[in-house]
């Protein structure tokens, strides 16, 4: 029962917060896109705080000193929204691969799109990957750090998908190193749940992956890398989540 109220509580402080913020900032969305970007910084602190603060929930990542100097591409496990949230605070305006649809969100999709995220449409096809290599090309050529989910969706504690094809095109195109990312966040706040678990995420920052390597051998051992580490950080998570 406290674990419900405690998640209510927290639910009710972030759609208001998101709001109230949001509202406030709207003028700002005729700014340039870093001043998006700092509202981000501002509006994840927050949030993170009341996690922790009304949940009991917190967070460690770690090899952070494994990040190369910008521009990189980074692939992340996706397990839950909360790894959304947590990017703006470990890097410099990074820009996530996303569907389309959350930039039609009121007022926290218009800042998606103004911060300079890149949107593709699932159903659009090669079309989509094409558009999707144009504006990562041009977000690298202001520097910024590219971020997709390789599995393109949230996944279960213990679930493994497919990895896409968008995560070697952009690694063959860009040329960039790939730093893989690792976490246990599914464990805590839960796909599709209303329920934050109190304890600590872990997200682990790996070695990166060099530029140059063939899609077979790319794919194999970034889906092994990340998998291998994820599972492993499930384990030290232990409950909620067992096999």
């Amino acid at each position: 029962m406290i674990l419900f109220f405690r998640s209510l509580l927290f639910n009710m402080f972030f759609w208001l917060w998101t709001t109230v913020l949001l509202t406030l900032c709207l003028p700002l969305l005729m700014a340039p896109a870093i001043v998006s970007y700092h509202i981000g910084v501002l509006w994840t602190t927050v949030c993170l705080s009341a996690l922790k603060w009304i949940c009991g929930l917190t967070y460690e990542v770690r090899g952070r000193d494994r990040l190369p100097p910008s521009p990189y591409l980074v692939a992340c496990k996706h397990q839950s929204a909360w790894d959304t949230i947590v990017f703006s605070l470990l890097m410099r305006h990074p820009s996530f691969v996303m569907k389309r649809k959350l930039k039609l969100i009121p007022l926290f999709g218009w800042f998606l799109a103004r911060s300079g995220m890149i949107s593709i449409d699932r159903t659009a096809g090669a079309s989509a990957l094409k558009q999707m290599i144009r504006d990562a090309r041009a977000m690298v050529a202001r520097n910024r750090a590219v971020v997709i989910f390789p599995e393109g969706t949230r996944t279960r504690p213990g679930e493994r998908l497919p990895y896409q094809p968008g995560v070697f095109a952009l690694y063959r195109d860009l040329g960039l190193p790939l730093v893989p990312m690792a976490l246990n966040s599914g464990v805590f706040w839960p796909k599709d749940s209303f329920l934050k678990h109190p304890g600590r995420i872990i997200m682990e920052i790996l070695p990166a992956i060099p530029p140059g390597l063939p899609r077979k051998a790319l794919m194999e051992r970034l889906e092994k890398t990340i998998e291998e580490r994820s599972a492993e950080l499930l384990e030290e998570a232990g409950k909620p989540w067992s096999k």
